[in-house]
C-alpha cells in the first residue's frame, strides 16, 4: 500500500507536546542567510497553538518578534493561555533553546468567526494567470526554493551594487510552494512573510536584513481557505519608509478567486 510522503512544509513546522512545553527544530529546507525563514518559524508557532488541547477557534492575529538569532537545532515553545471569553482567546508563546534567553516573543488571538454582515472594500490586485508567468530563478537561500515565485511586477533586479536612485518597493506576485500543498492557515502565515525584503527592491541589492516584528491578520477561517481549495496566493507588498537602519512593509493576500485571505505588516533591520 503506498503511503503519502510528508510535505517538507510540515516537516519543518512539526511540533510535539512535552510536560509543560512543545519541542521543535529548525529545518535545513527553510533556512536564510543567518538562520531559520521567519515565516517557518511563525508557523511552527501557530501549529503549536492549533494543535493546543485548549484551542478553540480560528487564527485572528499572529505577531512574532524576533528578540534574537535562532541557532540550528532543538526549541522549546512556552505556551500559555493568557485569557479567554466566549468568543476570543489571548495565547503567548516563548521560543528558547537550549534553558536560555527568549528567542522568540509571540501574541496570538483565536476566535470563534459567526456568520454576520461581510463587505469587502479592498480591490482584487488581479494579475496574469499564475501558469502565464515564469517562476523566478533559485536562490542560495533555501526557504525561497521551497517557494513558486511568478512576478506580475516590481520582479527585484539585483546589479550587485546600490542603484543610483531608489526604485519602486512595490511587489506584485503568485506565491505557491514548489511541491503543491493545499492552502490552510500554517502556509498563510508562513506565506506573508515570503515577500523578499523592501530594501531589495529599492536597493537593487542584497543587504544584511532581518525582521523585527512581523503581524499578520487572518480574515479566513478554516472552512472559508477549505472552500477556496487553492495551493496559491497572488500576493503585493510595500513599504511606506526606510531611516536610520529600519524599515516596514504592509502586504496582502489574495486568493485566487478574488477574497482577501491575509493582511500583514512588519518593521525589518538592514544594513545599508
Amino acid at each position: 500500500m503506498l503511503t503519502k510522503t510528508p510535505h517538507l512544509f510540515d516537516d519543518a513546522t512539526a511540533v510535539t507536546a512535552g510536560d509543560s512545553r512543545w519541542q521543535g527544530r529548525t529545518s535545513p529546507d527553510y533556512w536564510a542567510f543567518v538562520g531559520p525563514f521567519g515565516g517557518c518559524t511563525a508557523a511552527t508557532i501557530l501549529r503549536a497553538l492549533m494543535q493546543h488541547p485548549q484551542r478553540a477557534g480560528d487564527p485572528l492575529a499572529l505577531t512574532v518578534n524576533y528578540c534574537a538569532p535562532v541557532a540550528e537545532g532543538a526549541f522549546d515553545l512556552d505556551v500559555r493561555l493568557v485569557k479567554a471569553n466566549r468568543s476570543s482567546q489571548h495565547w503567548s508563546v516563548e521560543m528558547t533553546q537550549g534553558g536560555g534567553e527568549v528567542a522568540t516573543l509571540a501574541t496570538a488571538v483565536f476566535a470563534e468567526r459567526r456568520p454576520s454582515w461581510s463587505h469587502q472594500p479592498a480591490d482584487f490586485p488581479g494579475a496574469g494567470p499564475f501558469e502565464q508567468l515564469r517562476s523566478y530563478p533559485k536562490l542560495a537561500m533555501t526557504w525561497a526554493n521551497q517557494y513558486d515565485f511568478r512576478f506580475a511586477e516590481g520582479e527585484p533586479k539585483f546589479s550587485g551594487s546600490a542603484a543610483k536612485e531608489p526604485s519602486s518597493a512595490y511587489s506584485k506576485m503568485w506565491i505557491a510552494d514548489r511541491v503543491p500543498r493545499k492552502l490552510d492557515a500554517l502556509s498563510l502565515m508562513s506565506m506573508s512573510d515570503a515577500f523578499f525584503g523592501r530594501v531589495f527592491h529599492a536597493r537593487h541589492e542584497l543587504v544584511p536584513f532581518g525582521t523585527v516584528s512581523l503581524t499578520t491578520y487572518f480574515h479566513a477561517d478554516a472552512a472559508d481557505l477549505d472552500a477556496e481549495d487553492t495551493t496559491r496566493v497572488l500576493a503585493t507588498a510595500d513599504a511606506k519608509t526606510f531611516h536610520k537602519s529600519y524599515g516596514d512593509q504592509h502586504g496582502e493576500l489574495w486568493s485566487p478567486s478574488g477574497r482577501l485571505l491575509a493582511t500583514t505588516t512588519q518593521i525589518a533591520y538592514f544594513k545599508a
